[in-house]
């Protein structure tokens, strides 16, 4: 039996990512110290303990391993205030992909050292109150903690993942949109740390598909510097946009 804090923390995961394919699920409880070979019997047994207790559902929605989220009932649970429940058949394959490259990050040495941390588009807009002036929200925060002694410390980045190409002129929008936020937008807690005076993101991040990287390139480009310097464009994992993957008998 896994202690009840991880139990909440990986739905809670769940629900901000809106959510989640099961062996998506698996390869996070792998990651929260579970052995590999046992990783996949453990996600079966969280799914249905939250199914039982009405927080979480789970269905075949037609793209690779079934997939579980959070219920307007788990919503409550973890905190979050979402207009939907069931999660969009159009932004599965971006959903997907905004998992593995949270999942990714989250690996890394530097991430499990320095106490980053995400924060998601779901709970940007439930937690923030993000201004109804802004057109777009990132996708997700990655967080910089202040006194970390990291060169970013005490900052904010902007996540996006670009799977499907935009015009270079909409992304352009997005990039100006998003870099020249103002710190206080949104009801920023007091104790978040935050860029500067002004901006309320240092850096904006992009990881994108092959299709979708060259527009992106060019709309940094037309951005034109001194915005352009906080904007860093990388390639998705490669497993990111890998849907289509055997059943593992879910």
């Amino acid at each position: 039996m896994m202690p009840s804090e991880l139990d909440q923390e990986l739905l809670r995961f769940v629900a901000e990512m809106g959510a989640l394919q099961l062996d998506q699920l698996a390869d996070l409880v792998a990651d929260r110290g579970v052995p590999v070979d046992q990783a996949a019997g453990v996600a079966r047994a969280l799914v249905a303990s939250w199914g039982a207790a009405g927080y979480a559902e789970t269905g075949d929605l037609g793209l690779g391993e079934p997939w579980v989220w959070a219920t307007r009932t788990g919503l409550n649970a973890t905190g979050l205030r979402a207009r939907s429940v069931k999660p969009s058949q159009k932004l599965l394959r971006h959903t997907h992909a905004l998992t593995d490259v949270r999942l990714t990050l989250q690996r890394t040495p530097t991430w499990r050292k320095s106490g980053l941390w995400w924060r998601s588009e779901r709970s940007i807009r439930s937690d923030l109150g993000f201004p109804a002036l802004a057109e777009h929200v990132p996708d997700g925060e990655v967080h910089w903690p202040a006194g970390s002694g990291l060169p970013w410390a005490g900052k904010v980045w902007a996540m996006e993942v670009e799977i499907s190409p935009k015009t270079v002129e909409a992304t352009a929008k997005v990039m100006v949109e998003v870099l020249t936020l103002v710190a206080a937008a949104g009801g920023v807690p007091a104790t978040t740390p935050l860029p500067g005076p002004a901006s309320r993101y240092a850096g904006l991040v992009y990881f994108c598909s092959p299709k979708s990287v060259r527009a992106v390139l060019n709309a940094r480009a037309e951005v034109g510097s001194p915005l352009s310097d906080r904007i860093s464009v990388y390639d998705l994992p490669e497993s990111a946009t890998r849907l289509n993957t055997p059943k593992r008998g879910w």
